[in-house]
């Protein structure tokens, strides 16, 4: 598979560079900087909230992946982050790509029916901002599918409530829009085997025009 990825030098997009790779995909990492801490990968520079670039990269390419995070810097992400979620999705279209996966967040998650885990009193006030754009991303791809086949078959890959650099097992839970919890109540994924999550639905293609989520 010929893989452009997007977002492909942060802690989940170099780790999903990692796996795709090892698994013999020839890897197309982007990012702003163009450099990549993966060896083994093809680098490019571009900014994603530009579609004509993103039409260029991806012109070719089996499956499209991003791993793109809303805005850090203090300001309100969600504007900027849904901005960027349309670029993606025009480049990408304009590309002719049919297949895209995308790194999402947990925080619209639901923890009971029709209850978000952002919305619950105790959700963390720092991450709120992000975990609003990442919800206005997944309306945003689900509106998509509003009556008409655009040609574009979406994945949004959601991780559990936590996640960070571990070990990769192999061995995880797959959900849908449901937190997934162990016995003890906690969510939780290595960025590692969340990596092996996302590559699997690369290859697989089991959640067309659908959010998945990945945990132990």
């Amino acid at each position: 598979m010929k893989l452009v990825l997007f977002g492909a030098t942060g802690m989940v997009g170099s780790r999903i560079a990692t796996e795709a790779s090892a698994r013999g995909h020839q890897v197309i990492a982007v990012s702003r900087s163009g450099q990549s801490p993966v060896p083994g990968v093809i680098t490019a520079a571009a900014d994603v909230s530009d579609p004509a670039k993103v039409t260029e990269l991806a012109a070719g390419a089996d499956a499209v992946a991003s791993a793109c995070a809303p805005p850090r810097d203090g300001t309100d992400p969600r504007g900027p982050y849904l901005a960027l979620t349309q670029s993606l999705v025009e480049g990408v279209r304009a590309a002719g790509v049919r297949r895209l996966v995308v790194a999402g967040g947990a925080g619209s998650l639901e923890v009971a029916p029709g209850q978000a885990a952002a919305d619950q009193p105790g959700f963390p006030e720092a991450y709120l901002p992000e975990a609003l754009a990442q919800r206005d991303a997944l309306t945003y791809y689900r509106g998509l599918d509003d009556g008409l086949d655009d040609g574009l078959d979406w994945t949004y890959v959601s991780p559990a409530a936590a996640i960070a650099p571990g070990e990769r097992t192999g061995r995880f839970r797959i959900g849908g829009d449901q937190l997934l919890t162990d016995e003890h109540g906690n969510s939780r994924i290595s960025a590692e085997d969340y990596a092996v999550a996302f590559v699997d639905e690369l290859e697989k293609d089991a959640h067309p025009r659908a959010r998945m989520s990945v945990a132990y």
